[in-house]
């Protein structure tokens, strides 16, 4: 059985989208600002997901959660497969039901397999469907009902795996916070000669610890000089920080480790440097923001998604793609070193960045969104 977490004003007949997405903060950040640009425009807005992102939607008045049986079909071994088709049986059916019972114009997927359930069965009601896709490579899960969809938004200019189908593919970007869409525009100042160099390091729950194994190492490489400008802010898991501090520390290196920093905007606005993960939503807030970053994808993600990712970025100037291979502490330290002599690469990356963000990108999404659940022929 679903569960209805939150209730939503009343709104005129025909006026209903529902959101479906799993429940990490890349699938449900986009879905949620969605949500919010459509509330702005007078739809009904229900979020079809797991219990990790019915708890997220509580965070925005107005959006009516909905919790549905699904799980992943990637754990567990056989055993495990077999179970998750079960429980992803039971969503379907569930779905089904709340489905007719809501009757939305439109129902829009993020990916997850807690997304899969709402779209498979609103392709087969035939009911229009929109699909985002926050990476440069179409995931699995919107991947198996591309063919029905009326629409597929994407992050990137080009994304790889998109069937051949009659959906228009329209470029919305990726929607971020308001307090990161807030950045945009701000100009970016290059370090100034022989002044403090920030850096800062997010490395997300997998992506930590390759950063806090390479940075002190490379960090220490340095000429002295050079690490006695640096200001490094960076995440580390908890077992990590101290073995990192006590790195820094003989190293003359001011710097601030966290397991988790609740001022990430503040963080981004004055960093000089980024050191990242390539997951979307990370991508999507060092770009609105226009922070030049070095990116590291995470080599284990699904279809190896980061890398395509941290590509596009690449090509287009506005970062560095840094495969964890190559990502050594010498190869680092010659990185930074090359920065902190000229910081021109810098200042170019983050005018690249700038350009290529998309603010908008919630409501160039609600706009799509709109169109097909309205009727509207195609721009």
């Amino acid at each position: 059985m679903s569960r209805p977490v939150s209730r939503p004003a009343s709104h005129p007949a025909g006026r209903t989208v529902v959101l479906t997405a799993g429940g990490t903060g890349g699938h449900l950040f986009p879905a949620v600002a969605l949500g919010a640009a459509l509330l702005q425009r007078g739809y009904s807005v229900r979020l079809y997901t797991d219990r990790r992102g019915a708890d997220y939607a509580k965070r925005t008045p107005g959006i009516e959660a909905h919790v549905v049986p699904a799980a992943s079909p990637f754990r567990g071994g056989a055993l495990g497969r077999i179970a998750s088709l079960f429980v992803m049986a039971r969503g379907a059916l569930a779905v089904s039901r709340l489905l007719r019972r809501h009757n939305p114009a439109a129902v829009v997927g993020f990916g997850g397999y807690a997304a899969f359930p709402a779209t498979f069965m609103a392709a087969r009601q035939r009911r229009p469907v929109v699909l985002h896709e926050q990476n440069g490579y179409l995931g699995l899960a919107n991947r198996k009902v591309a063919g029905a969809a009326s629409a597929i938004a994407v992050s990137f200019p080009a994304v790889e795996a998109i069937p051949q189908t009659r959906a228009r593919t329209v470029e919305t970007g990726n929607p971020v916070r308001p307090e990161i869409n807030a950045l945009h525009g701000q100009p970016y100042a290059a370090p100034a000669p022989g002044g403090p160099f920030r850096l800062f390091v997010m490395g997300g729950s997998q992506g930590a610890t390759v950063f806090s194994e390479v940075l002190p190492g490379a960090i220490a490489a340095l000429e002295p000089a050079e690490r006695a400008r640096l200001r490094v802010t960076q995440q580390c898991r908890p077992e990590d920080i101290e073995p990192v501090r006590i790195v820094y520390q003989d190293a003359g290196v001011a710097a601030d480790l966290a397991s988790f920093f609740e001022n990430i905007p503040e963080h981004l606005s004055a960093a000089h440097l980024m050191i990242c993960r390539a997951g979307a939503s990370t991508c999507a807030e060092a770009l609105v923001a226009g922070v030049p970053a070095i990116y590291v994808p995470y080599p284990a993600a699904a279809d190896d998604h980061q890398t395509c990712n941290a590509r596009h970025i690449d090509r287009a100037g506005a970062g560095w793609l840094m495969p964890q291979t190559a990502f050594t502490p010498a190869a680092l330290a010659d990185r930074i070193s090359r920065f902190l002599k000229d910081p021109e690469p810098l200042a170019a990356a983050a005018r690249a960045a700038t350009a290529i963000a998309r603010p908008d990108a919630a409501e160039r999404l609600a706009d799509l969104v709109a169109g097909v659940a309205e009727g509207r022929p195609a721009a």
